[in-house]
């Protein structure tokens, strides 16, 4: 990395007065040598030697960002992880048509191969045995982090004039986690994060048995594909899925041989799809016009998180006028200069914590339901709870807000003693933890009159 200030190239110069400089080719560059350029009123930078006959220099890379050279960074450090693990790797600039130089880089060593795609001009494929790793705006599909369980992507963090490799692991209906490349492994799956530990052990623990079947009825054929098709139905409106949901209406109203009971409930469960259908559409609309006028507004920040919605629940079927919103949406992000990026990522940290905090909050408050007053052994408890509610901001309720609130004005007063009050009380006065009137239910912390009852009084009554 050239230093952009004077005073630094001066220094610059002085340790590299032996070496020389030249525009790399695997940058998309010339080949040609280089030298460096001061200047005080602006960027010092490298450029070609001139000619010697005057004529005008022809350069054809077009990129010069710290992340042009990211395919690089990615080879060293692959080379130096897989060389730790006594493993000697070869790679591959792939180049497809209309794909720059860098887009994608294959990894191949003797037990194994990766494809890391650090932009979205090569589409991955799933299923040739050699596995992808996605630049994170690549996008996937929802239909495929489903069926494969997780998919792996790489981030490139600048640390001085280096750029540092992340390896993160996404699932469906789970947020990214991201790892130093040293907290990976290659296993018999492919490459393995912690995370992946996670998963698999997730997906391929046993399920309880909640019941022991005596001997099964035989159930007619008709019935029982009818059956399948309406919990499968059930399954995919729950992860949101238009593609598997057109696709189960189809396959059910093509379904014949069944009674006229279940006739009818089939008929009912497509009517309430095919509504779902047309509010999950409207809600696309509503999701490209967003990203367009974000583009419009030029708030990167927005930009980023919307073209994430779009990769998971928008990526198939995309009309005209999505895929011009698209395109214009990922050049405009593409355009970026480093620091915006770097801004921007730093925001999506903030974001992910923010959202990790607020679910500490929720199961705090949970644990917290069964409590009226502050005691000693509370307080650890407590003082979490005001910490992920300070990092949690506004993705807090007005309700989860108002009980936070109630409980540091319970530490603030200092431990009480925790009330109970006999059953036989609770029906003869009224509850002098939260007022309720006498044989009413307890409430919640919010006050009488104003919290949801509790479902069932205990024989301590308010506890």
């Amino acid at each position: 990395m050239l230093p952009m200030e004077a005073i630094e190239l001066d220094a610059f110069r002085r340790v590299h007065a032996d070496d020389t400089f030249w525009c790399g080719t695997l940058l998309g560059g010339c080949g040609g040598q280089l030298t460096t350029k001061l200047y005080t009123d602006r960027a010092c930078h490298f450029a070609p030697h001139p000619d010697p006959d005057g004529l005008p220099h022809v350069c054809g890379r077009r990129s010069r960002g710290v992340d042009s050279a990211d395919h690089l960074y990615v080879r060293s450090a692959a080379a130096a992880w897989l060389a730790g693990r006594g493993e000697q790797a070869t790679f591959e600039y792939t180049c497809t048509e209309g794909a720059p130089i860098g887009s994608v880089v294959d990894v191949r060593w003797r037990h194994g191969a990766l494809r890391v795609h650090l932009d979205q001009a090569v589409t991955p494929v799933w299923d040739d045995g050699v596995e992808p790793v996605l630049g994170t705006m690549v996008p996937v599909d929802r239909d495929t982090l489903i069926r494969r369980w997780y998919v792996h992507r790489i981030r490139l963090n600048s640390v001085g004039t280096a750029r540092h490799v992340q390896i993160g692991t996404e699932a469906f209906a789970r947020p990214i986690e991201w790892f130093a490349l040293d907290e990976c492994e290659m296993t018999e799956r492919g490459l393995s994060t912690p995370a992946v530990e996670r998963i698999v052990q997730a997906r391929t623990a046993p399920r309880p048995s909640l019941w022991s079947p005596g001997k099964a009825r035989k159930v007619p054929e008709p019935e029982a594909r009818a059956q399948a098709l309406l919990r499968r139905l059930v399954y995919a409106r729950r992860i949101e899925s238009v593609p598997v949901v057109k696709q189960v209406c189809g396959d059910i109203e093509d379904l014949t041989g069944v009674d006229e009971e279940l006739q009818e409930q089939l008929e009912a469960a497509v009517r309430h799809a095919r509504i779902w259908l047309v509010e999950q559409d409207k809600a696309r609309r509503k999701l490209f016009d967003n990203l367009n006028r974000a583009v419009e507004q030029q708030k990167p920040g927005r930009v980023r998180r919307l073209l994430r919605r779009v990769n998971a629940t928008a990526s198939e079927d995309r009309t005209d006028a999505e895929l011009a919103v698209y395109e214009r949406a990922t050049t405009y992000f593409d355009s970026l200069d480093d620091l915006t990026r770097d801004a921007v990522e730093a925001e999506a940290d903030t974001e992910k914590e923010a959202q990790k905090a607020a679910a500490r909050v929720r199961s705090a408050l949970q644990r917290l339901r069964g409590y009226d007053a502050y005691t000693f052994n509370l307080r650890s408890q407590v003082e979490e709870l005001v910490r992920s509610a300070a990092l949690a901001g506004e993705l807090l309720t007005r309700g989860e807000a108002r009980r936070v609130e109630v409980w540091k004005k319970r530490a603030a007063k200092g431990p009480q003693e925790q009330l109970h009050v006999a059953r036989r009380s609770w029906i003869q006065r009224s509850c002098p933890r939260c007022n309720a009137e006498q044989g009413k239910d307890c409430v919640l912390v919010e006050g009488p009159n104003t919290g949801k009852p509790r479902k069932t009084p205990t024989t301590s009554g308010c506890s």
